[in-house]
C-alpha cells in the first residue's frame, strides 16, 4: 500500500519541473539525432547522373518528343511509367507525370538561388538537356497542382500555393518552390527519376526515390 500511495505522489513543483525538463530534453535530442542521420542519407538515395541502377524511368519516343515541345512559358505535363517493387505486392509500372519547363542554369539560378546554394540546394542538376522537370507534388501538403495558362502561374487549388513558370513560391502556405526531379539522356534515351520529398518543410528531405 506504501508503494501504491508513493506512485500516485506526482512529488515537488520543483521535482516535477526537473522530471519535465528531462523529458523535454530527450525528445530534442532525439530529433537532433533522427535529423543527423537523415541528412547524409539524403543524398546517398539520389542516383548519380551516370549511374545504371533501376531508379531512373525511361521516356518513350513520344513522351520525349512531348517534353522537348516545353517552352519557357508554356509548360508540358509529361507522363511516364515509374517501375517500383514492394515487398507486398511485387513489382508494378505506376503512371506518374512532371512538369517540363525550357530553361538554363543562369535563367533557374536566378530565379531560385536556394536550388544551387541554400536551404534547398539539390544534389544533383536542376537542369538539363536545356529543361528542369518538376514533380507534380505541391511542396505544401503534396496535393497536384496544374498549369493556369492564363495567369502563367503554377497554382495548387487545394490550399492555394502559387508558383512561378520556374517554380518560385510567390503566394499560399507552402515553404518551398516546387520541386525539381533529376533528368537525363542516357544511351540515346530521356530519363527521369521519381522522387518524393517530405512536405512542408524548407529543406528537400527524400521520402522515396523511384
Amino acid at each position: 500500500m506504501a508503494h501504491a500511495e508513493a506512485y500516485k505522489e506526482p512529488g515537488t513543483p520543483e521535482e516535477q519541473s526537473r522530471r519535465t525538463f528531462m523529458a523535454n530534453a530527450v525528445i530534442a535530442l532525439g530529433g537532433v539525432i533522427g535529423i543527423s542521420l537523415t541528412i547524409p542519407l539524403v543524398a546517398s538515395l539520389i542516383p548519380a547522373a551516370d549511374a545504371t541502377n533501376d531508379q531512373w524511368s525511361g521516356l518513350t519516343p513520344e513522351q520525349a518528343n512531348a517534353l522537348k515541345k516545353a517552352t519557357a512559358d508554356a509548360p508540358v505535363k509529361v507522363t511516364f511509367n515509374v517501375h517500383e517493387t514492394n515487398g507486398y505486392f511485387g513489382a508494378a509500372d505506376n503512371e506518374q507525370f512532371v512538369w517540363a519547363v525550357r530553361a538554363s542554369d543562369d535563367e533557374l539560378k536566378k530565379a531560385r538561388p536556394e536550388l544551387f546554394d541554400g536551404s534547398a540546394k539539390l544534389p544533383y542538376d536542376a537542369v538539363n538537356m536545356g529543361f528542369v522537370v518538376f514533380s507534380p507534388l505541391c511542396p505544401h501538403l503534396g496535393c497536384r497542382y496544374a498549369w493556369i495558362a492564363a495567369q502563367k502561374k503554377f497554382i495548387c487549388p487545394c490550399h492555394g500555393s502559387v508558383y512561378s513558370v520556374l517554380g518560385t513560391h510567390e503566394a499560399g502556405p507552402a515553404l518551398r518552390g516546387l520541386d525539381p526531379l533529376p533528368l537525363r539522356e542516357y544511351q540515346g534515351k530521356v530519363q527521369v527519376t521519381w522522387i518524393e520529398y517530405a512536405p512542408n518543410m524548407p529543406a528537400h528531405v527524400v521520402l522515396k526515390v523511384g
